[in-house]
């Protein structure tokens, strides 16, 4: 799964990774971003990219009850495709989440251990993400979450799970305003190749989302 990332890039890093001609409003680099907050996402309007901020844990529009999102902050790409929950998302409603970043608790004898994991190559990068708009007495959300898949050999040893990364040259055609079907979304996402990854073992204090500063990344040994 994944449950916390950073993304700490200057807003002109952003701009010029992404080809976005729009300044981010109210935009400021996290150290630990966590569920239920504000994360920086790109979607295509059929006309432009825009970059805004979306609600991580999605609340598809049919829902009755918002809470829903701190359950739906990641979906299985394998099999999104068949969910009611993301189907339609997968045909027609795809973001990038920008990170640089994320992390992941490796199981030890001693406990958990958290650890941040990075592309060895590329200094930002995006997730594969569905996002939705929930309204309820005249109160738009619009909320995200973030695709996932099998652990690569990188991975494996530290979770059995991990976010789609997007490869540089795929992010653009992530979220193009093309007429697919949810299994060439799904098609999509399986033929992608994987970022060789870094990762080095971080401090607990990642564990609460109320820790956001340089502490949160600072190796241990």
């Amino acid at each position: 799964m994944c449950g916390r990332y950073t993304l700490l890039a200057e807003e002109v890093e952003i701009l010029k990774e992404f080809g976005l001609d729009h300044k981010i409003p109210n935009y400021e680099p996290r150290y630990n971003i966590a569920p239920g907050q504000k994360v920086l996402a790109i979607i295509h309007d059929g006309k432009e990219k825009r970059a805004g901020f979306l609600k991580w844990g999605l609340v598809p529009f049919w829902a009755k009850d918002p809470k829903i999102g701190y359950k739906v902050i990641n979906a299985r790409s394998e099999t999104a495709h068949e969910k009611p929950s993301f189907k339609q998302l997968m045909a027609k409603r795809r973001c990038l989440i920008v990170a640089d970043s994320f992390y992941e608790w490796q199981r030890t004898d001693e406990g958990k251990q958290a650890k941040r994991i990075s592309p060895k190559d590329r200094k930002l990068f995006a997730f594969a993400g569905l996002w939705d708009k929930w309204g309820k007495d005249e109160e738009d959300m619009f909320t995200c979450t973030i695709l996932t898949k099998e652990a690569n050999e990188f991975m494996s040893p530290i979770h059995d799970r991990m976010p789609v990364i997007l490869p540089h040259e795929k992010q653009e055609e992530w979220i193009e305003p093309v007429k697919w079907g949810a299994d060439e979304a799904a098609g999509f996402i399986s033929q992608l190749k994987t970022d060789e990854l870094d990762a080095y073992d971080v401090s607990d204090i990642v564990n609460s989302p109320k820790n956001d500063d340089p502490e949160c990344i600072k190796p241990i040994a």
